[in-house]
């Protein structure tokens, strides 16, 4: 085989002369290999922000920055801030000012229209237009993938992530993904085959560990859910671990034994995860309104819409922080505001323009619908969702099962309604 002169230059091109931005980058790099949590999230982007602080033409740094960014807004794994996605779109743009033909960039460009814009059809111009850069990246069958999901295009997303794990197979995050697709999918066997190649890469994932336990809450399978959370000590920035565990204890209806954590974790918030302590404050209401003591729930509530509120204003479009307060409302019984909300929430990420994650406000609406007294209302949302592979709206994102409808307290008011019994009965989703 012979090199072309650029080629030659290519191989032997640095992507950097400084030796401690290199080291940050490559820190950063490890921790987008991981399961993108809210902890390795923010991690990543402290490494790479230090990269391209210690080396400002650092090209592969911004590439790299602009990528976690954007992946963090579009998965709220960092706060998904009007700053935010403006430091995602310069990221992006100054990696291609420095490096014109640098196929990371071109990706991170792509990323930044994906995530940020949900603009697809030009996520996919960029992803296409990097393959000549990076012809055998796992990456771009992943991001392909990624794209598919969010259009509703199931098996065709199942087709590029096969591609990219044949390119990449021992890339724990993509198996993390690729396990969640199997579980949005309700295809649970195949999911926990998935998660556990995951975990013979990375043994101690504690969010992968999680989503196990989270399948076996979906299949009614409490005993085995709880076996696998109670080795995990997950901290506040392992929000959705932690968010299982309490789940758990509330499908148990034995919440008491998670109370005193919550609030160990809330009386030092860690400001760092913004809206994430209004949702666990949340958590914390539902937990003690389920162990009976109404008074204090009413006052956690009240603090969790308090605190909730004060991040609307830099986040419009965070469908997450919006039903949260719907919730919220809801537990303090204001019907107006809680279905407001939710309705809100539809509005800023509708199930047309994204078919994985847009449901999950369907699902809060539906919660608020039985909580408030509307049975058929939560009931036609529960046919449609039962029907639908998504992004649960709760803890570690496991769709809505008939085993979860059986379980969850919040549910309670239905239970004597005939249409949501037939519910109960009917075989579980694929």
């Amino acid at each position: 085989m012979k090199l072309t002169g650029q080629e030659e230059e290519v191989i032997a091109a640095k992507p950097t002369d400084n030796v401690e931005a290199y080291d940050a980058y490559l820190r950063g790099l490890a921790y987008t290999l991981k399961h993108a949590n809210y902890a390795n999230t923010l991690r990543a982007q402290k490494c790479l922000k230090e990269a391209v602080r210690l080396d400002p033409k650092f090209a592969l740094a911004w590439a790299l920055l602009a990528y976690v960014d954007a992946d963090g807004y579009v998965a709220l794994t960092l706060q998904p801030t009007i700053a935010l996605r403006e430091e995602a779109r310069h990221a992006a743009e100054t990696a291609l000012t420095l490096q014109p033909n640098l196929g990371e960039a071109v990706l991170a460009k792509g990323r930044y229209q994906y995530a940020c814009l949900k603009d697809y059809d030009s996520a996919v111009r960029y992803y296409e237009q990097a393959r000549q850069f990076l012809p055998n990246s796992a990456r771009i069958p992943e991001l392909l993938a990624y794209v598919a999901r969010r259009r509703g295009q199931w098996d065709q997303s199942e087709s590029y992530f096969n591609e990219a794990e044949r390119l990449d197979p021992r890339n724990a995050g993509l198996l993390s993904e690729h396990a969640l697709y199997f579980a949005v999918r309700r295809r649970f066997p195949e999911a926990l085959r998935k998660f556990d190649q995951a975990l013979n890469v990375t043994p101690d994932d504690v969010d992968n560990l999680a989503e196990k336990a989270a399948i076996a809450q979906a299949e009614g399978d409490l005993p085995r859910a709880a076996a696998l959370l109670a080795p995990l000590h997950p901290n506040a920035d392992d929000i959705s671990a932690l968010e299982t565990q309490v789940y758990q204890a509330i499908l148990e209806r034995r919440p008491a034994q998670v109370i005193p954590r919550l609030e160990e974790i809330l009386a030092k918030p860690d400001l760092a995860l913004g809206f994430f302590n209004g949702e666990l404050r949340f958590w914390l209401g539902w937990a003690q309104e389920v162990a009976g003591d109404h008074a204090r729930a009413q006052e956690s509530w009240r603090q969790a819409r308090s605190e909730l509120e004060s991040f609307l204003k830099e986040q419009p479009e965070n469908f997450a922080l919006i039903g949260d307060l719907a919730l919220t409302n809801m537990g303090l019984g204001d019907k107006a505001a809680a279905f407001s909300f939710a309705e809100q929430a539809l509005a800023a990420n509708p199930i047309e323009k994204d078919a994985l994650y847009g449901p999950a406000s369907l699902e809060v609406l539906a919660r608020v619908a039985a909580g408030m007294g509307e049975p058929e209302r939560a009931i036609a949302a529960f046919e449609t969702l039962l029907s639908i592979p998504y992004q649960g709206a709760l803890a570690e994102g496991v769709p809505l099962t008939p085993a979860l409808l059986r379980l969850d307290p919040m549910f309670d008011p239905l239970r004597n309604n005939q249409r949501f019994q037939k519910l109960l009965a009917s075989p579980a989703p694929k």
